[in-house]
């Protein structure tokens, strides 16, 4: 049982927490035993035991109260944190293999984690949010925890891009960034988690269930993306939260003096530069950072015109 620490834990002092290699240089095989105990021993190893309720938030001036106080997020990840929380720890649950769910358990005891550090921040600096609704247990563990990791996929993405412009910018001060960071760290550690055990779990299932398994993850990715146009055109204004930490339409609040091509840009450096510190064997998220180059790509055309040599 890992203990919890007093604070948080200094990232220049403790480097292990983003630097991490499996055991030997030996290639591993994608599913085997071996890919297996190593994505589950990184998120195992790498965890940070701070304790939410002895975080000492900073005091802020009362411009960057306001700016924190006016974002319209908290009602959203708070919620989404409570759902993931219940959703990996039910999946977790029904888990035979004692390092995977050891190691899934982890990740939805972080995911409450996360929640309460929201709690506390919210508390700290008086931000009204809407009373929490139940989060019940999900009737499909397999697809509530695979539909939580493909979100983080998506809005952790966007998360470290933004968390970074807000630092640039001065957005929020330099202490707040400080005590937040471990919190978006962790998501990177469970991206990397997460498309490792989907890598690792496809090889492992039988041949004949595998295109049913190949649709879940279509439908899933068909629900996140309805979800996030759903934010995007304004459905949440009466208040009806959705899965999503972070929301991109914030950018030009957070992102002082960027715009889209240059954001793109810092949140495909800032997902590198989050897992660059992590075993190269593990296989990195792909789907969220092509399809952001892609999109990079056609800016960039539509900005040069159809006239312009490249």
């Amino acid at each position: 049982m890992l203990a919890m620490s007093d604070t948080l834990t200094d990232v220049a002092e403790d480097p292990s927490l983003r630097h991490w290699t499996f055991t030997g240089t030996a290639r591993v095989k994608i599913g085997s035993e071996a890919h297996k105990h190593m994505f589950c021993r990184m998120l195992l190893e790498t965890h940070d035991p701070y304790k939410p309720a002895v975080i000492d938030w900073p005091a802020l001036p009362p411009d960057a109260l306001a700016r924190l106080c006016s974002l319209p997020i908290w009602d959203i990840a708070v919620q989404t944190e409570g759902r993931a929380s219940i959703n990996v720890h039910t999946y977790a649950a029904q888990l035979q293999d004692p390092l995977l769910r050891e190691a899934i358990t982890m990740d939805g005891d972080e995911e409450a984690r996360h929640k309460r550090v929201l709690a506390k921040l919210i508390a700290a600096y008086g931000i009204e949010i809407a009373p929490e609704p139940n989060y019940p247990a999900p009737r499909d563990p397999e697809w509530a925890w695979m539909r939580t990791g493909y979100s983080e996929c998506i809005d952790s993405f966007f998360a470290f891009g933004l968390f970074r412009a807000a630092q640039q910018s001065g957005y929020f001060p330099e202490a707040l960034v400080e005590t937040f960071e471990p919190v978006i760290q962790e998501e990177a550690r469970h991206i990397l988690f997460f498309v490792n055990w989907v890598a690792w779990h496809r090889r492992n299932m039988p041949l004949w269930r595998r295109p049913w398994h190949a649709l879940r993850v279509a439908a899933i990715w068909v629900v996140l993306i309805w979800d996030r146009v759903a934010i995007a055109r304004g459905i949440d204004a009466n208040g009806v939260a959705r899965d999503s930490n972070f929301l991109p339409a914030n950018s030009s609040v957070i992102g002082k003096g960027l715009d889209t091509p240059e954001l793109i840009e810092l949140c495909l450096a800032e997902n590198e530069r989050r897992m660059s510190g992590y075993d190269v064997r593990l296989l990195r998220p792909r789907l969220v950072p092509a399809l952001a180059r892609f999109a990079l790509r056609f800016f960039i055309r539509r900005s040069r015109g159809p006239d312009t040599e490249p």
